[in-house]
């Protein structure tokens, strides 16, 4: 992606969660340069990856494959002793033609909430043994407290303020629901770490290979200086 592209796709996230009053902590709003005097004290941030991200999932096409999200808060699994939260949020935003391949987490249960914009629809599979695709047997949803049976493969519409629990080993996608506009949503869950707990039915990549074609307006996650 070219660097102007993903200013771009960062300042149009950003609008969208100022039209709908969600405020974002402090650090959301550092610049590169301000980034260069942020000592030891904000390494929670850094190694806990909080902050802006972008993924096309190394397909280059963001604007079919991919979204934009900012993670609020983490834990750390592999350093626990330092950093004790046992959950995560972040808030994803999605355009009209986005999509989200098909995937499930190992170890993390979480809630996909729709905090406002278009409808979301979540396509859900049960996994075999082998951790592929089971395409016959029911899933068993729970949604705002609603515990709900689905065929497999369903795509579960979510509208602003419905939520969905997305168990361990549910394989999901999601998309925009066509004519509905873009989507903020929620994800609240226990500790995020996307290095080692997402199984792509798919071999997919995770950030984005940067053309750096104009300064940036944030630096992603993967981008802090030491």
């Amino acid at each position: 992606m070219k660097r102007s592209e993903i200013n771009n796709a960062l300042a149009e996230m950003e609008a969208f969660i100022n039209e709908y009053r969600f405020a974002l902590p402090p650090f959301c709003k550092f610049t590169p340069e301000e980034w260069k005097s942020k000592g030891n004290d904000y390494n929670e941030i850094r190694d806990n990856m909080l902050g802006w991200d972008i993924t096309d999932y190394g397909l280059g096409d963001f604007g079919k494959v991919g979204f934009s999200l900012v993670t609020i808060r983490n834990g750390n699994t592999a350093m626990k002793d330092k950093y004790a939260k046992t959950y995560a949020e972040k808030l994803l935003y999605l355009r009209e033609g986005q999509y989200a391949p098909m995937h499930f987490h190992w170890s993390k249960m979480e809630d996909i909430i729709n905090r406002g914009g278009g409808n979301v629809l979540i396509r859900v599979y049960n996994t075999t043994p082998d951790e592929g695709l089971d395409e016959n047997r029911e899933v068993y949803v729970h949604k705002d407290g609603r515990k709900m049976s689905v065929p497999a493969g369903t795509q579960v519409r979510l509208m602003p303020g419905e939520s969905i629990t997305i168990q361990p080993y549910l394989y999901h996608d999601f998309s925009v629901e066509e004519g509905t506009g873009p989507v903020l949503l929620g994800e609240v869950s226990q500790c995020n770490n996307d290095n080692t707990d997402n199984r792509f039915l798919k071999p997919v990549g995770r950030f984005p290979a940067i053309e750096e074609d104009e300064l940036p307006y944030r630096l992603l996650c993967n981008e802090y200086p030491e």
